[in-house]
């Protein structure tokens, strides 16, 4: 299954990076990593050995959060100009933007495939429904609804013209500048919690500890920071001054 969903996963890649390329938004190849893990998730859920109405359950919690985030990505896709990160990306590669954004998109496959790992333990755990199974359920509906509800409360604040040029700090932005990361982050500790029986459920770590890991080091925090600096300037780093970078938390006190 890993190796067919790897396949899948490249070709589908290598032909929305022919549309990006025609389109000039490389954004799209997130609207596929999301819309791939959950194909792939789905899939695995149902395919799996694991315990048939857990295999049900987590079947809809990773096509659940796939709809939604790559609905809202997709929207935005349109609505808004390429994505400040790729941008960067394109303009840092020169003129060999296009040959290292195939090697990106297909990076990306490859990571579809792995972050559908932990789908797939958890859904081949035998053991029947239980307490860690309503746990990860509760997980999941905290994480997609403070994700929601943070990327509707960025969205209205962009929509506002008084706001052009300012920083969202309103909300769930009072307290962590990346709330919308911190609770995808959480997300994946909902595979954990019903894998936590599994044979080798341990691989469902994998899930929150490689997502904390991009999110901080590679096309999480680092690209989006340098953007809002790069955009806003010092009100961006008197944001940075006062709000917890990830994990919510009561704004410091401004500077003078």
């Amino acid at each position: 299954m890993l190796a067919t969903g790897w396949a899948v996963m490249a070709l589908a890649m290598a032909s929305i990076w022919h549309l990006q390329r025609a389109r000039g938004k490389a954004g799209i190849v997130d609207i596929m990593w999301t819309a791939g893990v959950g194909v792939l998730g789905v899939s695995f859920a149902l395919l799996a050995d694991g315990y048939g109405p857990r295999r049900i359950l987590i079947a809809v919690l990773i096509g659940g959060w796939s709809w939604r985030l790559g609905h809202y990505l997709f929207a935005r896709l349109l609505s808004m100009p390429e994505d400040g990160r790729y941008e960067r990306m394109k303009r840092d590669w020169g003129d060999k933007a296009q040959s290292r954004m195939f090697a990106f998109f297909q990076i990306q496959a490859f990571w579809s495939v792995l972050f559908a790992v932990p789908v797939l333990v958890a859904a081949g755990n035998t053991q029947p429904l239980a307490w860690m199974d309503a746990l990860g359920l509760v997980i999941w509906i905290i994480a997609v609804h403070g994700e929601r509800t943070a990327d509707r409360q960025l969205a209205a604040f962009r929509a506002d013209p008084a706001n052009r040029g300012g920083v969202c700090n309103t909300g769930l932005w009072r307290y962590s500048r990346h709330p919308n990361y911190f609770f995808e982050w959480i997300h994946w500790w909902s595979y954990a919690a019903a894998g936590w029986g599994a044979v080798n459920g341990w691989l469902t770590l994998f899930g929150p500890a490689t997502m904390l890991f991009f999110l901080f080091k590679v096309t999480g925090i680092p690209p989006a920071e340098a953007n809002a600096l790069a955009s806003r300037g010092e009100r961006y780093r008197e944001y940075q001054r006062t709000t917890s970078v990830f994990f919510p938390w009561p704004p410091r006190k401004a500077s003078a």
